[in-house]
């Protein structure tokens, strides 16, 4: 069997966390089995599927390489087929029009509901005779004997008997389908063999399988998955993290490690902490998804974009730096930067987690001269410790090139000058940097050159 997956949101918000993850699972299973992964915007909301939401939602699963395979399926679209199913269902008599008021459903409801009995209408009695001034909805023909099990390839066997199960709406008084008769009726259409979702649908496949058994037709394998908690074990919120993938990628985030974290969402290969997506898809065969909330934690993911920073090559980081900076329209970018950087860089990586954090720490090797000073770092350039920056600025051109030879040069000079580092690595690295936590003074100093030390010490302490 050819396996067909598909992520099927609807455009009504954005593309969260919980979403991309289970995009993320259905693409990884279909391809892991050489199958295919399949988009549908389920979109019959009209009043609250926007344009911009599709568009998010295309955006990010784009940005995370996550596009199907084909061109999306929009489920407005195939209303008349929906229609179509619902009246073969109601002509074989697995379904029946009811004309219950909405007062009347309440009734029953509620008596039934006390009884311990699911809704059944009396209009699955053909030889009821009631009231038809209510425009009908149509109702499937819930069996009261037996029982329904899904063979859940997270969950196990799900077993629920037949006469728990209310006599679902298919069809709308206004002859508008239902979202349970609209997915079984798409996911039949489109050929989907697998669908891996949030345990929060495990009621709906029961249901939905009843629809598939009474067309006749091949229930797709299910596989649910347990929801995405909090840091702190509850309900994933806006201040857990449950914002939009697209401010994941303003802030800076890799798509390869937004995708190496989603899969650890519930999902492990043995002690793996990083892979790729090709990793990822050699392993994902829906054998190791765990029956536990995964719990979200954005310290856990900086750690895991930490790691894929440092994957970058150094032309790649190079350009992204530039990239995220924003340029001084007055000031010229300088003809050193990219050999300051390769100076600096692997100590700078060691240092931050994210590529916009890198970049605005950099001006001071992206443009010459005097480098913008932090307020709070003023403080540090005293008159006395300029006056011991203007002593240093005249033995710079005698500086050793290698690190050791230049501490033990600097270690004697501050002897013979009767300061400590204190006096010089903190002043010196505001003047240079800007700022005092910046990188080694040696490494500092190698990568802007003897020339441009000595200019910036001149700029600031005249």
């Amino acid at each position: 069997m050819k396996v067909v997956t598909r992520f099927a949101p609807s455009p009504t918000g954005l593309l969260h966390i919980g979403g991309a993850r289970t995009a993320l699972f259905n693409y990884l299973y279909a391809k892991h089995h050489k199958g295919r992964y399949l988009l549908r915007i389920e979109d019959t909301d009209k009043e609250r599927s926007t344009e911009t939401s599709l568009k998010a939602i295309f955006d990010g699963l784009k940005w995370l390489g996550l596009s199907g395979d084909e061109p999306a399926i929009y489920q407005s679209k195939q209303i008349n087929r929906h229609k179509e199913i619902a009246n073969e269902l109601a002509i074989s008599d697995k379904a029946y029009f009811c004309y219950l008021s909405q007062l009347e459903m309440e009734k029953i409801r509620k008596r039934n509901k006390e009884q311990g009995k699911p809704f059944r209408s009396p209009w699955r009695d053909p030889s009821f005779n009631g009231d038809r001034q209510e425009k009908p909805v149509l109702r499937l023909r819930m069996p009261d004997e037996g029982h329904t099990i899904i063979q859940d390839l997270v969950q196990g066997n799900v077993r629920v008997l037949n006469k728990q199960l209310d006599d679902l709406v298919l069809m709308r008084s206004d002859e508008s389908p239902t979202y349970m008769l609209a997915v079984v009726v798409d996911d039949h259409d489109m050929g989907i063999t697998h669908i891996l979702r949030g345990d929060d649908h495990l009621n709906n496949a029961i249901r939905q399988t009843k629809i598939y058994e009474a067309l006749n037709w091949q229930p797709p394998v299910f596989a649910h998955i347990p929801l995405i908690h909090g840091s702190d074990g509850t309900k994933l919120s806006k201040r857990h993290g449950a914002i939009g993938i697209d401010a994941y990628k303003d802030m800076g985030f890799y798509p390869e490690a937004m995708i190496n974290y989603l899969s650890r969402l519930g999902w492990s290969h043995g002690n793996d902490e990083y892979f790729s997506k090709d990793q990822a898809i050699s392993w994902f065969n829906g054998n190791s998804i765990g029956r536990s909330p995964a719990n979200f934690d954005m310290k856990k993911l900086i750690t895991i974009n930490a790691y894929w920073l440092r994957k970058e090559s150094f032309e790649s980081l190079h350009t992204q730096i530039l990239a995220h900076q924003n340029l001084h329209e007055n000031r010229q970018v300088s003809t050193k930067f990219k050999e300051r950087l390769k100076i600096l860089l692997p100590q700078l990586l060691k240092r931050t987690s994210m590529i916009g954090e890198l970049a605005s720490q950099l001006d001071y090797l992206v443009y010459d001269g005097r480098p913008k000073i932090e307020s709070e770092n003023c403080k540090f350039l005293t008159k006395q410790s300029c006056e011991v920056l203007k002593l240093f600025s005249e033995v710079i051109d005698l500086l050793p090139s290698d690190s050791t030879s230049f501490q033990a040069f600097i270690n004697e000079w501050l002897v013979e000058q009767q300061l400590t580092m204190k006096d010089l690595g903190v002043p010196l690295r505001v003047v240079l940097t800007g700022s005092k936590n910046a990188p080694a003074i040696f490494d500092i100093i190698q990568s802007l050159g003897f020339d441009e030390v000595k200019t910036r010490i001149n700029e600031i302490c005249i």
